[in-house]
């Protein structure tokens, strides 16, 4: 396998996504299909900064595969935050019941991501 193949960047991987614009120049990719859904951020060495990844229809989360770790933004059926998960390491499994959606973003992004929600929400 070249070294091309094992290191996927975020440009490669998620260059095909629908893309949501936020409050505060933050943008929400979507995985909107099946195969999108499945790779999700896994393998990727990093995720641009001021980007997460929208799961829609999605209770629970894995982070096999994972680089680093992450901010999970729990959204409700109404699209507001229910729960913010702070920092999951590697090889963790979340899940949330009463989510209907969850955005990954790299930890720390989270409340950044958690206002713009919010103010998107407000408008």
């Amino acid at each position: 396998m070249t070294p091309d193949r094992r290191r996927m960047t975020p440009d490669r991987r998620l260059e095909r996504l629908e893309r949501r614009q936020l409050p505060g120049g933050l943008m929400l990719l979507v995985a909107g299909d099946r195969r999108s859904r499945r790779r999700g951020l896994a393998r990727l060495d990093a995720l641009p900064a001021g980007h997460g990844l929208l799961l829609e229809g999605c209770r629970s989360v894995h982070t096999l595969g994972m680089r680093f770790a992450l901010d999970l933004l729990w959204l409700g059926a109404d699209g507001a935050l229910v729960r913010l998960d702070h920092a999951v390491a590697p090889r963790r499994l979340r899940s949330c019941l009463r989510a209907r959606a969850v955005v990954e973003v790299a930890a720390g992004e989270g409340p950044g991501f958690a206002a713009a929600l919010a103010a998107s929400e407000a408008s």
